[in-house]
């Protein structure tokens, strides 16, 4: 790939689904030549192509070149993930008096919005391009009662590509009744494009982190990262860290855990986190305005799946996902997530990358 004169969104068929719906691709290029491809299946980021220091381009995200294992997408690879991003305690809820029961799809609890939830739905496309920007504006209506939350949920998603190098994801939801509302993206990153991701290394901007119990529910204590291997504030090799005896990591088998970043959202978008590789040279910067991000280094990969040329291999590749906190609709003390008519539910995280 090389630069082009002017940004571009293509699209071409990806598939069927058993319902008969036909899947898009969507390719968006900028003029640094940065391409991503997106579906309008789970508004799923497929691949993202950047270069090294050098100038060849690799894709650093995994993902399925066919529809099909789309379809099982257990890992939820590249997806949009809602109604509720990450764990819900055994599935259940109370709000404004009421006890609301979802799908335990994790047990014993409901992961990233349930059997369906979001990463299984077919979302409407409007592709756009700008001067120095090309995207695509993804909606949807999730009706009352969907994987068994409240109330009509209509969500607009928005990615946008622009010439930096930049990728930026807005959400903006409304609803007619209150609910739950934490939406992420799951993608999975390689900045080497392939092999471990072990030589990695990490900075997340975060004096506390949230230690989980064996379900990998929070326990409600916001921890101090100090002298612990949590404490990635300064950049450091995912490997040198990963193993070192802490019952966290073991519980996790390795890092799956929320960071609670240095920043409030209502200041805005703060850098939460970058990613170096030193072999390549890239690196991913991770701007959001959420209050938190999920930090997960591929521990249940196995190598069972075989993505685009490679097998989706044990710490293969990591996830940054920027969110509020888990559970946080059982724990009053965790910011809120639950989203009431006449509010607007809207937050933007960015992935820049560069080389050095």
């Amino acid at each position: 790939m090389t630069p082009v004169d002017t940004v571009s969104v293509t699209q071409a068929p990806f598939g069927i689904l058993p319902d008969g719906q036909p899947v898009t691709v969507f390719t968006l290029t900028n003029r640094q030549g940065m391409q991503v491809k997106v579906l309008d299946f789970g508004a799923i980021i497929s691949a993202i192509h950047v270069p090294d220091r050098d100038g060849t381009f690799a894709d650093v995200v995994l993902g399925f070149e066919r529809i099909e294992p789309y379809l099982a997408n257990s890992a939820f690879l590249g997806a949009v993930i809602g109604r509720f991003g990450n764990r819900i305690a055994q599935g259940r809820f109370s709000l404004d008096g009421k006890d609301y029961q979802l799908a335990v799809n994790n047990a014993p609890n409901h992961l990233h919005g349930g059997n369906q939830g979001f990463h299984q739905v077919m979302w409407q496309a409007a592709p756009f391009t700008k001067d120095d920007a090309v995207g695509i504006t993804f909606t949807r209506s999730s009706p009352d009662g969907e994987d068994g939350y409240p109330g009509k949920l209509d969500v607009t998603l928005t990615y946008e590509l622009d010439d930096d190098n930049a990728l930026s994801l807005r959400y903006h939801a409304v609803t007619d009744q209150a609910t739950p509302v934490n939406l992420t993206n799951h993608s999975y990153f390689n900045l080497a494009g392939q092999g471990s991701i072990l030589g990695h290394e990490v900075t997340i901007n975060a004096d506390r982190y949230l230690p989980v119990d064996a379900g990998s529910i929070p326990t409600g204590e916001l921890a101090d990262v100090t002298g612990t291997p949590f404490d990635l504030r300064q950049s450091t090799v995912i490997g040198d860290s990963i193993d070192v005896p802490h019952e966290q990591l073991r519980i996790g088998r390795g890092y799956d855990h929320n960071f609670v970043l240095n920043h409030q959202a209502e200041q805005g978008l703060k850098l939460a986190a970058s990613v170096r590789d030193p072999l390549s040279g890239r690196v991913m910067q991770v701007y959001t305005q959420e209050p938190g991000v999920q930090f997960y280094s591929g521990n249940f990969l196995d190598g069972s799946q075989h993505g685009k040329l490679r097998a989706h291999s044990y710490r293969g590749a990591l996830c940054l996902e920027t969110q509020h906190f888990p559970d946080s609709p059982n724990q009053s003390h965790f910011p809120n997530t639950i989203l009431r008519p006449g509010q607007v539910y809207q937050t933007q995280t960015v992935y820049r990358f560069s080389t050095e």
